[in-house]
């Protein structure tokens, strides 16, 4: 308990700590309200902010959680100033589909009909490539998307081109916390998670009419996470499989990693 106190102390200090330079990366997080419900959304240049996705460690370990993967991180003097659920997985905490991790394709995607939000079609996947990321849907993806650096698929998709998922409603009685990602014109990437529990539709609206995303999709819902040290948000109450992080490079990390 003692060592997580201090961990917890020091990823909430040190973001505000560091000099204007070192954070010059970093965009911010705030709170908004919607549609009755209140959020929180963190939006992020990928050309300019280290956006990546985690699941396992090096001896193939699921993170679980983001303290663990926080302790990896920090030996390599990576300090992490956002992160997220990224997807949803399976018992193992291995992901239900598509996954890629630093250009290599460990789950292939998942196009099969199922149960569950994940087969709540269409999905699609959140991918990563050179400074630029997308939300696309799977078959869209499977069939043009190429190699990218980084990768998880999820659903259902909240809007697709610029359109809300067909069988979202507005009057729906499922309320859960929830939490997305999509991608405005301009490329920047907004993470948004509730912090109420909210409808599909009104979370599908926040990104079209709030965050100007025209395709966004769902991640997960309640067991959905976030750590962002300027809000003082460091949740770790559930399991979760994979990680999405922003992080930078302290600048007192000596030569290399």
């Amino acid at each position: 308990m003692l060592r997580f106190l201090l961990l917890f102390s020091t990823l909430l200090i040190l973001p505000a700590a560091l000099p204007a330079n070192a954070r010059a990366d970093e965009s911010g997080c705030r709170r908004l309200e919607h549609a009755g419900g209140r959020y929180i959304a963190c939006s992020f240049d990928p050309a300019k902010a280290e956006i990546r996705l985690f699941n396992r460690n090096a001896a193939g370990v699921p993170y679980g959680g983001f303290v663990p993967l926080f302790r990896d991180l920090l030996s390599r003097f990576e300090l992490p100033v956002f992160a997220m659920n990224g997807g949803m997985y399976e018992e193992d905490l291995s992901p239900v589909g598509l996954y890629v991790e630093k250009g290599v394709t460990l789950k292939p995607a998942n196009t099969r009909k199922g149960p569950g939000n994940f087969h709540l079609k269409p999905n699609g996947v959140f991918w990563l490539k050179a400074g630029r990321a997308g939300v696309s849907e799977t078959g869209a993806f499977v069939h043009h998307g190429g190699l990218v650096d980084y990768a998880t698929q999820s659903g259902p998709m909240l809007v697709l081109n610029g359109r809300l998922h067909p069988l979202f409603k507005p009057d729906s009685d499922s309320l859960k916390i929830r939490n997305g990602v999509g991608v405005d014109k301009a490329g920047l990437v907004h993470f948004a998670i509730s912090e109420d529990a909210v409808r599909f539709y009104d979370m599908a609206t926040l990104f079209r009419d709030v965050l100007k995303t025209p395709n966004a999709l769902f991640l997960d819902g309640s067991i959905s996470s976030l750590y962002a040290p300027e809000l003082g948000r460091f949740d770790g109450f559930y399991p979760v499989g994979p990680i999405v992080t922003v992080t930078i490079r302290l600048p007192w990390h000596g030569n290399g990693r």
